[in-house]
């Protein structure tokens, strides 16, 4: 069954994606959640114009993203924690922590888009993150993790 995608969705694709999924999940998930429709030849039509009209804005956003990847690989990253005695950190450092230290570089991400490799984050060390600028710009970045 073929189903364009209203949504981006994990592992599957993203929004406006002709894709095909097994029947009973598009008809009994995808759909009645509002996350994808049926793809019908009307539909189709509609998705090609779609398509066709957001490709230069698709375009910009790509150039954008790859800029902000270009000037955050240039960059050192450091998030402070407050570290006991043993040197293992009180809580643990996690994505929005990243994204408050990226933000503080003035480049705006989501943490949403932010994966870290290790998690949790318990130690003081150098950690590595995969951040999606954009679906086609992926980067790995190094941060440091460091006792206040």
């Amino acid at each position: 069954m073929e189903v364009i995608l209203k949504q981006d969705i994990e592992k599957l694709g993203y929004k406006d994606d002709l894709v095909v999924v097994k029947e009973g999940y598009g008809r009994n998930y995808l759909i009645p959640k509002g996350l994808a429709t049926l793809a019908t030849a009307g539909a189709r039509k509609m998705h090609e114009e779609t398509v066709r009209q957001r490709s230069k804005r698709i375009e910009k956003e790509r150039e954008a993203a790859s800029a902000n990847a270009e000037k955050l690989k240039g960059m050192s990253l450091s998030i402070g924690a407050k570290v006991g005695e043993s040197g293992k950190i009180f809580g643990s450092v996690n994505n929005i922590q990243l994204a408050d230290a990226i933000k503080k570089l003035g480049i705006d991400i989501d943490r949403k888009y932010i994966a870290l490799k290790d998690e949790p984050i318990k130690t003081v060390g150098t950690y590595q993150a995969v951040i999606t600028f954009h679906r086609d710009v992926v980067e790995t970045i190094e941060f440091e993790v460091v006792g206040e």
